[in-house]
């Protein structure tokens, strides 16, 4: 007798929304009116445009060229090399300047979170980023925003790099005042090899310059998300498969000393694969984007996991953002075939794809 390999079976079919043969995708954010937005960081290519919004399955550089044209590593008017978008609750668009294309160290200018109305496709905030939060070693990877804090709001920034310390950036959105928090904090390091070694397609994910050593990959705090009740900030190392939460109470006291915020940091456990993203719904899931395992696994309010995406063209899941009519939306860029982790070889097949399904979920927030 045959006996089924699972009782249920949640995991649905990938629709595919848009293939991109240039550059590689890294983060996507859909609108409340259903506008999709991707961006595509200047990493090992040049992208003719960092930020674009997808219209007719084509990107079109948004909000306009003269911001995807920098003309320089410090333009604070020009997007130097954007990694995250995301929309708000009042549905604007945020972009996260990470300031490093190519991974250069940043100066000060290029590091900037940048806000657009989408009801007029205008600039209305930016704001520089300076080093005392974004230091030369930084790479800021992921940005959530939540405009129930303060009197306008606050943005929360990872600082992912595997040159210096990990941390989560605040940035008040109405002074632009911005603080580090859980800097060089065991939660938002990478974990070395002892406790940690991840495999994608079947190969140990590790870095394997053609000069040197394989060494394994140092990326610290990545993925963020928000709770939809607000209590919470979701976060994760990207070389890591623990998934750990902070009091955003206490991330945005500015006067709390370290020690008090770290004591609010939450062990949520083993999430079974490393991940680069992470997003929340309004029935207080957690997405996260397994690129261990080609899937986007989800995390129920009572602490299990199931698998809502599995499909052979997720390689490298990156990003996420859950639309207003029940989908997820997630971008595959096959990051781990990049040169710098295949000895010198481009193993990357283009093109790279943004995918969505449906799930029975809204935005959170």
């Amino acid at each position: 007798m045959s006996v089924p390999l699972t009782t249920e079976n949640p995991v649905v079919p990938l629709e595919l929304v848009a293939t991109f043969s240039g550059a590689m995708p890294a983060g996507v954010a859909v609108s409340r009116a259903g506008r999709i937005f991707v961006n595509f960081p200047r990493w090992d290519e040049q992208a003719p445009a960092t930020v674009t919004e997808l219209r007719n399955r084509h990107c079109e550089p948004y909000p306009d060229r003269r911001w995807n044209s920098p003309g320089t590593d410090d333009d604070p008017r020009g997007f130097v090399s954007a990694q995250s978008v995301v929309v708000d609750t009042a549905d604007r668009l945020w972009i996260l300047d990470s300031g490093s294309p190519m991974f250069r160290p940043v100066v000060t200018g290029g590091p900037k979170l940048v806000c657009v109305d989408l009801t007029d496709d205008t600039v209305v905030e930016t704001i520089v980023l300076g080093p005392e939060v974004a230091p030369p070693t930084a790479y800021l990877g992921d940005v959530r925003i939540d405009l129930r804090r303060g009197s306008g709001g606050l943005a929360f920034v990872t600082d992912a790099t595997d040159k210096g310390p990990n941390a989560i950036v605040v940035v008040d959105l109405v002074s632009g005042a911005a603080w580090r928090r859980l800097e060089g904090h065991p939660s938002t390091r990478a974990e070395g090899p002892r406790t940690f070694r991840p495999v994608v397609e079947g190969r140990p994910f590790v870095e394997r310059p053609v000069d040197g050593p394989a060494r394994p990959v140092a990326v610290g705090a990545d993925g963020l998300a928000i709770s939809p009740d607000g209590s919470r900030l979701y976060y994760c190392p990207l070389a890591s498969r623990h998934l750990y939460s902070v009091s955003i109470d206490a991330l945005a006291d500015p006067t709390l000393d370290d020690a008090s915020v770290a004591a609010t940091v939450v062990d949520e456990g083993d999430k079974g694969s490393g991940a680069a993203g992470l997003e929340t719904d309004h029935l207080g899931r957690v997405y996260l984007t397994a690129y261990e395992h080609d899937a986007v696994l989800r995390r129920r309010t009572d602490g299990e996991y199931e698998t809502v995406a599995h499909d052979p063209r997720l390689l490298w899941p990156d990003a996420m953002s859950v639309s207003s009519d029940g989908y997820l939306y997630v971008t595959a860029n096959q990051l781990h075939r990049q040169a710098r982790f295949q000895l010198g070889q481009d193993l990357r097949r283009k093109p790279y794809a943004l995918f969505r399904l449906p799930i029975d979920g809204r935005p959170a927030g």
